[in-house]
């Protein structure tokens, strides 16, 4: 068949490339194209920015006597670079009559991708391009012109050229008439379509030379497309090539970063590499989750991984900076005082533009940029303009929504994280030096209510749990909101099937910001029991090391049979989490290689740090390997920041996250607050005598109160507060000799319809007690 438009139109439905990927890479320069590498192929193209992938894959193909060979399905190749900071990858493929050397080079001026070949043995080599331009991939446009590949939508295009002819040009649409069904039923390249219209689409090729290089261009046209692809070719491999090292180099020569081991040294450059690697051009200092789609080659979900989360991303230039990146952290800081909302708050998630994809309210999320801002105040640099306002809105914002979060980290569920909260205290302290003397005091002191009412929130004793594992307690992954009944109560799990659990029962790492962030010491015994329960509960030991899972009966990994994730599935082990429970070990005075000598191992062979690892039996037929990557996100950035930070800071023998005003305020001590701040979700159910109290809320309020069974009535008119925020305060002497206070409230619009108590007990310990057991009746029931 040879001209006309290919059959089969539209196409099987686009998917993405798997996430097992080997490599990532990108230019320094000016130019807005990425690439990563899987099974030995490019298998993804962002343009013009992280977070749009263009190009689904860009495979290689063997044809010739009679026969071919799909490389990707051989998989048996080596990958290198001239250092490992240094992204520049060459795959060298080899079977018993070939050998087939790719190098992938990002242009550093030109959005395009520049791939260098050198074949050995019989064949020529094919190659075969799927584009997936535009938000679907369901309606692009292929054909043949001159000698050239072109696909396009509006405002998309590509363009295929080599410095030889190429031969065999063919378009058709995928699982149709594509190249490799052509190679599939006729062992080479038969087709000869000069045209496919509107559907999901793959353009392919043969190589007339046995060595040269191909050009792929993306512009918003077809011939801005040729344009950049053939001026690429004109200017000369070796210029391009000469040109990414040096940009790379004159970054890569300020790292300095400890080398325990050559693995672990190689690793920690990669790593740098791969952070470096995933920040946005078009707009600068966005730094995407991962480039890749968790179970990508089972779905068209639009937005992947390749979303700027501001919590990876902080966590991200937390790491950069502590590898002496400073001017990388002041950008991705001057991203998130740009896309910051009005409000304070910043997106679930967002496009690196700061367009929201989810929209979800993630507190810590508004706190890590004002963290990173201390941090970077506290080592001498100078404000950025616009520091002082983003700082002031998010701690508001803060303040005014805390200490309960409408997600937790993990983006499952309502409540009170032992993740969250240690983040929300330790900003509130860090955004001192930005507040004026009311906003500061009232911050420091809600600081102080919070971190005094952690275990009040979090931690649990007696439950059947602790009985069984020889524990006097241990902090849950979260407290659902009262009306759900806290610490006590049940929580969905969503990614079983809408199954409950008593949030008493699930544990997780997420307690370990406690520690990191220097609220509480690593050897304090909640902590040292909790660590036990987790190790016990959590930690699933593979050929890699011991690895985590992120709470007992997650559902967010593959099925039991290795099937991907389908909204349903069983949580696997995470690398990160090892090195959460690495700085822990840190902490409390233990040598943390083991930890990072795990996260290593489970890394792909181009040092890629995955999101999952798989933690059951092998599954060959579906790859998958105890303590090796999943078919989750990889790489991604959390880990890898994760890992940078365990290093650097097993050498200077604290976390980089910890700052020096929350370690001088708090040291591991707890200081009692001011006041203890009664608020619908956190009611304070008593109260000890000599303890002030203040009834809060987000509106004006006049409060309607009484004494043991409302005796002695009263109204008092709330009074406008810091934030946004409305109280009446009530000072131990207005309460001596009382057993409680009984109270409501009137709003403008009328009463609120619910009265409340707060019991008046004699003494903390008292107090405590109560508590403890009230809570301990309730999780065994």
């Amino acid at each position: 068949m040879t001209g006309g438009e290919a059959f089969g139109a539209p196409g099987i439905p686009p998917t993405w490339a798997s996430s097992d990927k080997d490599f990532v890479t990108t230019s320094l320069g000016t130019a807005r194209v990425w690439a990563s590498i899987g099974h030995g192929n490019v298998n993804e193209i962002y343009w013009p920015s992280t977070g749009r992938p263009e190009i689904r894959d860009f495979g290689f193909y063997l044809i010739g006597g009679g026969h071919w060979v799909d490389l990707k399905r051989v998989c048996n190749y080596t990958l290198s670079k001239p250092e490992p900071y240094l992204p520049l990858l060459t795959v060298t493929h080899t079977g018993d009559d070939y050998r087939l050397t790719l190098e992938v080079l990002p242009d550093p001026h030109r959005d395009v991708l520049l791939v260098r070949y050198d074949l050995e043995g019989p064949y020529k080599l094919g190659i075969i391009a799927a584009p997936h331009l535009g938000e679907s991939g369901y309606d692009n446009d292929a054909w043949v012109d001159g000698g050239l590949l072109y696909a396009s939508i509006p405002a998309r295009a590509v363009c295929i050229g080599a410095d030889a002819p190429m031969e065999d040009q063919s378009v058709g649409f995928v699982g149709a008439s594509d190249g490799w069904q052509d190679l599939n039923a006729h062992n080479r390249f038969t087709y000869g379509f000069t045209s496919a219209t509107g559907g999901n689409i793959a353009m392919s090729a043969a190589l007339s030379a046995p060595k040269g290089v191909i050009a792929l261009g993306i512009a918003p046209h077809p011939t801005g497309a040729r344009t950049l692809a053939m001026s690429s070719l004109a200017q000369g491999y070796d210029t391009v090539r000469e040109r990414f090292l040096a940009g790379w180099e004159a970054w890569g020569s300020k790292l300095s970063l400890p080398a325990p081991e050559a693995d672990l040294a190689e690793e920690a450059l990669t790593t740098a590499t791969v952070l470096r690697t995933h920040e946005d051009r078009m707009f600068p200092g966005a730094v995407v989750a991962s480039m890749s789609t968790p179970w990508g080659n089972s779905t068209n979900t639009l937005g992947g991984y390749h979303l700027v989360w501001p919590r990876d991303a902080t966590l991200a230039a937390f790491a950069l900076l502590a590898a002496n990146q400073v001017e990388d952290a002041r950008r991705m800081l001057a991203h998130m005082i740009g896309v910051q909302q009005p409000d304070g708050h910043w997106t679930q998630n967002y496009f690196p533009d700061g367009v929201p994809f989810w929209t979800g309210i993630q507190l810590d999320e508004a706190a890590f940029p004002v963290m990173l801002a201390a941090k970077l105040r506290e080592l001498g640099q100078p404000d950025l303009p616009g520091t002082t306002e983003m700082v002031r809105r998010a701690i508001a914002f803060i303040a005014k929504a805390g200490p309960q979060s409408d997600q937790d980290r993990w983006e499952e569920n309502p409540g009170i994280s032992a993740f969250t909260i240690p983040v929300l205290i330790a900003a509130l302290v860090a955004a001192a030096p930005w507040l004026d003397e009311a906003t500061r005091g009232y911050a420091l002191d809600l600081a102080d209510d919070w971190n005094e009412r952690i275990e009040e929130w979090c931690y649990v004793t007696g439950t059947p749990m602790a009985e069984k594992l020889g524990v006097d307690g241990y902090y849950v992954r979260i407290a659902p909101p009262e009306m759900d009944g806290g610490v006590t109560g049940t929580l969905m799990l969503r990614n079983r099937n809408g199954e409950t659990i008593r949030a008493c029962a699930l544990v997780a790492l997420d307690f370990s910001y406690i520690v990191r962030l220097g609220l509480r010491s690593a050897t304090d015994p909640k902590i040292k029991d909790t660590i036990k329960v987790v190790d016990e509960v959590l930690k699933v030991d593979t050929p890699s090391g011991p690895v985590y899972r992120r709470y007992n009966e997650d559902g967010y990994g593959e099925h039991d049979d290795g099937s991907p994730y389908d909204g349903n599935g069983v949580g696997r082990a995470w690398p990160l989490l090892v090195g959460e429970r690495g700085h822990l070990a840190l902490q409390a005075g233990e040598d943390p290689l083991l930890y990072l000598k795990t996260m290593r191992n489970c890394a792909s062979p181009g040092g890629l740090l995955p999101e999952q690892v798989w933690d059951a039996a092998p599954i060959p037929e579906r790859h998958l390997y105890p303590g090796r990557p999943s078919g989750s996100a990889m790489p991604l950035v959390w880990s890898h920041a994760e890992f940078l930070k365990l290093l650097i800071a097993r050498q200077a023998g604290r976390p980089v996250e910890l700052l020096e005003a929350v370690a001088k305020r708090y040291g591991g001590s707890v200081p009692k607050a001011k006041y203890t701040r009664w608020r619908n979700e956190v009611p304070v159910p008593s109260l000890c005598q000599g303890r002030a109290l203040i009834i809060e809320d987000r509106e004006p309020f006049t409060l309607h109160l009484g004494w043991d069974g409302w005796q002695d009535v009263a109204d008092v008119p709330a009074q406008e507060l810091p934030f946004g925020l409305w109280g009446v305060a009530i000072e131990p002497e207005r309460y001596a000799g009382r057993k409680e206070l009984n109270f409501t409230r009137r709003y403008t619009e009328g009463w609120e319809g619910k009265n409340h108590t707060v019991e008046i007990a004699a003494t903390e310990e008292q107090r405590t007690l109560t508590h403890v057991s009230d809570g301990a009746a309730a999780a065994k029931a």
